[in-house]
């Protein structure tokens, strides 16, 4: 049976993160994709976003994770030359009620280390942003947009010049308590043993957690699916910041992102499903983002929005339940020496990913 070091599970931006943390500090390292790619999951379904750290509990892993790891992101891709741009977001209020949500999210914000959110009025924001109308915003300037594929080909670029690898086209079916750390089973009848496992597998984390004998049910979080959905912009985009309505409950509502060849688009919205296969959008679900979009940009023509693609949240929340924070499980937590696992690394996850590698580096 073949031995390696340090085992990561997943090819995502996490999982590549991880894996070139530990390739760095010396440690022989093999991530296990069952894709045929690097980044085909949630990683390359989303907003593409660097998020500031603004709206989450004080004190909480996304929290701290988010401000700490788009510090080290934005440094990265300097580094590196990875396509990014710090592009700045507005917080938009579009009634006289949510000036007040507004002053709260100003607050958590400056509680979480975000100091440099800007109150602008409404004159204001519509003088930087003449298509938009609202009541009021805020503008968090440190707010961002990065190639996510070039960032995670950077990301095993690293981690292969540190001696690491990647496998593809490999599913984990089990993982048991060897003589010399885990044994993993593969889908292909292979097995391989380990010191160090990280299980970064995202939307299959918790599915994978329940294949692994010797840890603890407590420690086994059932896992849900957030859908969301995203439409295009036909046409040339009316904005050049980010524009994001105040939050829902879970997620951060219909928002206006770029991408860094300046085409819009629109979403996610929330839309909980039974599969994390579910990734069709539905044209009908159309009708309910005109009327979120022209909240705060009332001259959206009809007909200028097309379904583009959808992502899937890795929640271990339900939607009855409040957002649960993310979830770095070590051998303090669960009493299996050298396993981590990585649940409900739902978005802040790309701007937290060198973060949560750092963390979990230190843990192993």
């Amino acid at each position: 049976m073949e031995h390696v070091e340090a085992v990561v599970i997943g090819a995502g931006v996490v999982g590549l993160a991880v894996a070139r943390a530990l390739a760095l500090a010396g440690r022989e390292v093999m991530v296990i994709e069952s894709q045929a790619g690097i980044g085909m999951g949630t990683s390359s379904r989303n907003s593409e976003v660097i998020h500031a750290g603004i709206y989450y509990p004080k004190g909480s892993l996304k929290a701290q994770l988010c401000v700490r790891g788009k510090q080290l992101l934005y440094a990265y891709c300097e580094q590196r030359a990875v396509a990014h741009r710090r592009c700045g977001k507005l917080i938009v209020a579009t009634s006289q009620a949510q000036l007040e949500q507004l002053a709260q999210i100003k607050q958590r914000a400056a509680a979480n280390g975000v100091e440099d959110l800007e109150v602008f009025s409404a004159g204001a924001a519509m003088a930087l942003e003449p298509q938009l109308r609202c009541e009021g915003a805020l503008f968090s300037p440190s707010t961002g947009i990065v190639d996510s594929h070039h960032y995670m080909l950077s990301l095993q670029g690293d981690l292969e010049n540190a001696g690491g690898m990647v496998v593809f086209h490999t599913q984990v079916d089990h993982v048991t308590p060897g003589a010399q750390g885990m044994v993993l089973s593969t889908s292909g009848g292979d097995q391989l043993s380990c010191k160090t496992l990280v299980n970064a597998a995202g939307l299959h984390a918790p599915g994978l957690a329940e294949r692994m004998d010797g840890l603890p049910q407590a420690c086994r979080p059932t896992a849900f699916f957030a859908k969301g959905n995203y439409f295009a912009l036909t046409g040339r985009a009316p904005f050049r910041h980010l524009i994001y309505p105040v939050p829902e409950h879970a997620g951060l509502g219909v928002h206006l992102t770029l991408d860094l060849a300046g085409q819009a688009k629109f979403g996610p919205d929330v839309q909980w499903v039974s599969s994390p296969d579910d990734l069709q959008v539905d044209p009908r679900r159309g009708d309910a983002f005109y009327a979120a979009i022209r909240s705060y940009w009332p001259d959206l023509p009809d007909g200028a929005l097309v379904p583009d693609y959808a992502g899937i949240r890795p929640k271990i929340s339900g939607p009855t339940e409040p957002a649960a924070d993310f979830v770095i499980s070590g051998p303090q937590q669960h009493g299996v020496p050298g396993l981590v696992n990585l649940f409900g690394i739902e978005s802040p996850g790309l701007t937290s990913s060198l973060a949560i590698a750092e963390r979990v580096a230190a843990l192993v």
